[in-house]
């Protein structure tokens, strides 16, 4: 289960500048964020306006809480906690739009259309 938060994670790091007054995570309200790390498990987020997050790895699903620090980072709580994972975690987080393909460490990450 710790792929599933790092995962998460790494769907929040970007490699693009927001604008400080624009909701930087608007881009991914009804789409999906898929993350892949270096075995090939991918991951398939989907991020709320309200505040919320699930998603899928392989069968396993998960669920949490989003929120914004104020200081450019967002923080992931999954409920229930994931043993042996930090709970929460915080990256760096900046705006992407559907079509945009980054890398975040060890993870490929790409931010598609709809709810996959």
């Amino acid at each position: 289960m710790r792929i599933v938060l790092g995962s998460i994670a790494a769907a929040a790091l970007i490699t693009t500048a927001a604008i400080a007054d624009e909701d930087i995570m608007a881009g991914r309200y009804g789409n999906t964020t898929i993350t892949t790390d270096a075995n090939g498990v991918t991951s398939k987020i989907h991020y709320k306006a309200d505040g919320t997050f699930d998603g899928t790895q392989g069968s396993t699903a998960f669920a949490g809480t989003w929120k914004l620090d104020g200081a450019g980072k967002i923080c992931l709580t999954s409920n229930p906690a994931i043993p042996n994972t930090p709970n929460p975690v915080c990256t760096p987080v900046f705006a992407h739009k559907v079509g945009d393909s980054w890398t975040a460490g060890p993870y490929k990450v790409s931010l598609v259309q709809g709810i996959q």
